[in-house]
């Protein structure tokens, strides 16, 4: 099994943090790193996302103003170094222009690629002056992607886009910092091009964690005719895909579905384990020492207001109880209790912009 470092790639409010805690109690043996491309998505000199394009003050305030994709990889290396696995949980939307935009690769990493030196670029907001890579919807050569081992966290976007409105009003508004709702952080499309990137050009698959031969073929090819693929790629008959990998020392296709993780805890992060190449202890569950909760205090500090749920808790616990169904009405009725008409309705245009991108990604989800 590969022991490359392990790039959990979700969207917001997927119950990652919480998830993530489970890893943070191997600390002998497992290095986790936070959320760390968001440091140059949304304040470095490369940043993607226009939030605080307007808000020098609030870049320079965050302590990343200049911080690239290859700071960020940098860092990555360093933690690789201390000789444990390395554990990666962050927003794939980091890695891609918003709005659907074209992407061509980051200045700082086109240099790595094209082998000139690892010289800082300039500060250069998207769009770019660099190449793209055909299909590649991120601004990461693909040869740097391959250094990851692809896991994925969804969760109905009927959970996940109210928890993160929440998180853009007051009173939160003033402890996060991001004052207003963008739908363009919903996460979920630029989740799903990654999510068949990784497939057409076979970094991940074509084996689906978890489910039985036939069932993988079959969501294989019904998943391959449901979207024009973004890159071109076969395998031989040697067992080696277009881009040289064989397929038995490929990842699988491993992708939780948070309600599932929350309805049966310890069978889902085991069958994560197995699949990812992690040993599974039912001690990573629990964390309520005074080192599992500064660990996190200080990993999550960066995205104050975030996180407060997972910081407080003290281990994944499943439900007592089935999550209780609710009709389409019902949800609107509680978004305009909560939020008001024009708040629910924002809600309600985001989650149907979602639907589709997560039940597709919902077919590969692991079954315990």
């Amino acid at each position: 099994m590969s022991q490359k470092p392990i790039f959990v790639a979700t969207h917001p409010r997927a119950c990652s943090t919480a998830f993530e805690r489970v890893f943070m109690t191997q600390r002998d043996t497992i290095q986790c790193v936070h959320e760390p491309f968001g440091d140059a998505f949304y304040y470095g000199p490369e940043r993607l996302s226009t939030r605080f394009a307007d808000d020098e003050q609030a870049r320079l305030d965050s302590g990343f103003s200049q911080s690239t994709f290859k700071t960020v990889l940098d860092r990555i290396e360093r933690e690789s170094s201390e000789g444990k696995r390395v554990f990666i949980k962050d927003i794939i939307h980091y890695l891609l222009p918003p709005h659907g935009q074209p992407a061509s690769i980051a200045p700082s990493l086109h240099r790595i690629k094209r082998g000139v030196g690892t010289e800082q670029p300039k500060a250069t907001p998207y769009p770019y002056a660099t190449e793209a890579e055909a299909g590649n919807p991120t601004v990461m050569p693909r040869a740097l992607l391959s250094q990851f081992h692809f896991a994925f966290l969804i969760r109905d976007p009927h959970y996940s886009v109210p928890s993160y409105y929440r998180c853009t009003i007051p009173p939160l508004d003033a402890v996060t910092g991001f004052q207003n709702y963008d739908p363009a952080e919903a996460g979920y499309d630029e989740l799903r091009r990654t999510f068949d990137y990784l497939r057409d050009t076979r970094l991940v698959g074509p084996r689906v964690a978890t489910h039985e031969p036939d069932e993988t073929e079959q969501d294989s090819s019904s998943a391959a005719s449901s979207r024009p693929s973004s890159a071109a790629s076969s395998a031989s008959m040697t067992g080696r895909s277009s881009s040289g990998s064989r397929e038995d020392e490929m990842a699988e296709i491993c992708v939780v579905d948070a309600d599932d993780m929350l309805d049966n805890p310890a069978p889902m992060i085991e069958a994560f384990c197995r699949s990812v190449g992690l040993k599974y202890d039912p001690s990573m569950l629990c964390w309520d020492t005074e080192a599992d909760h500064a660990c996190a205090r200080a990993a999550f500090e960066k995205w104050r207001g975030f996180h407060n749920d997972a910081i407080e808790s003290t281990g994944l616990v499943g439900r007592k109880h089935p999550r209780a169904q609710k009709t389409e009405a019902q949800f609107d009725a509680e978004w305009q209790e909560k939020y008001g008409p024009e708040g629910a309705a924002l809600i309600r245009k985001t989650v149907d912009a979602n639907m589709a991108d997560y039940l597709y990604l919902k077919k590969f989800a692991m079954k315990v």
